[in-house]
């Protein structure tokens, strides 16, 4: 069967094409200078910010793998088109670059210990952020995969260049990556937190570092949390419109009677999906009404 398009989704897969190839480009000159420059300021960084970063990176993560914390008390969105979640998104995102700036200005005005406060902070709005956009799209983040997911589009938005392209595989990839994931109750042991923590902190050191001066950290913290949330929407965004159209495409060229769940198994492990992992990401069996939706 021929994959349909939208005029939006064909807009949205150019748009994703050229998103890809900026990630896949090598490191320039301009980013490994930046990276020499980076390394010099983490050596001006104290060491209790970077033991205040890596201890939030680590309590955060595993909160969002296995807590309840960050669940979206709203559903996932059912029944809608690409260009209706991408409005949805867009508010979303509004709102919580309005929630960091509000954030960030506040502790920059604080000095040291407000500003070092700051870090845990940011990452749990992101985290958050990344719940709801998730819901947005119609994934359930109380499957333990989704929120991997989101841990994945964490890592991409705050990497380096030569650490982007196997993240964006790995996520084009989803169900194939899904299926090799280890069992919720393991997949702790298989971070390197050291290196997330390093990428994270890396991403984000010069502008969070000058939120620390005194007399100008409140601007400078407003404008850090607005711009870091920004990407990482930008980020977040393109992911889930390159998971949709993804699945999209194969629901479209599917047999009329596929199984259900048997994309997120490894080979002979079929099994009838339980509740938590019947999001449209695991079962391969929703997204009908938005199909029937974007042919009209």
């Amino acid at each position: 069967m021929e994959y349909r398009q939208t005029v939006y989704e064909q807009q949205m897969t150019k748009l994703l094409a050229a998103w890809e190839r900026a990630l896949r480009k090598p490191p320039g000159l301009l980013e490994k200078t930046s990276r020499a420059v980076q390394t010099r300021i983490n050596q001006a960084i104290p060491e209790k910010v970077h033991d205040t970063v890596t201890a939030a990176v680590k309590g955060i993560v595993q909160t969002a793998l296995f807590g309840m914390d960050y669940m979206p008390k709203s559903k996932p969105v059912r029944g809608m088109s690409l260009a209706l979640r991408d409005h949805k998104a867009e508010e979303l995102i509004s709102l919580y670059k309005k929630v960091a700036a509000a954030e960030g200005a506040g502790t920059g005005a604080g000095g040291l210990l407000l500003g070092l406060a700051d870090f845990p902070i940011l990452i749990g709005i992101k985290m958050k952020f990344l719940f709801e956009l998730a819901h947005v799209y119609g994934h359930d983040t109380r499957d333990y995969r989704e929120r991997l997911f989101i841990l994945h589009v964490f890592q991409l938005a705050f990497s380096s260049q030569n650490k982007k392209p196997a993240l964006l595989q790995a996520i084009a990839e989803w169900p194939q990556t899904a299926a090799a994931l280890p069992p919720a109750d393991t997949y702790a042991r298989h971070i390197d937190w050291r290196q997330l923590q390093q990428e994270y902190r890396d991403t984000i050191d010069f502008r969070k570092l000058l939120q620390l001066l005194p007399g100008i950290g409140a601007v400078v913290g407003a404008w850090a949390n607005y711009g870091l949330l920004e990407e990482l929407g930008e980020t977040g965004m393109n992911c889930y419109r390159m998971r949709w159209l993804a699945e999209k495409a194969g629901r479209e060229a599917a047999p009329p009677h596929p199984q259900s769940g048997a994309s997120w198994l490894k080979p002979g492990a079929a099994k009838s999906p339980s509740p938590a992992e019947s999001g449209p990401g695991c079962s391969g069996s929703t997204g009908q009404h938005d199909e029937r939706e974007e042919r009209r």
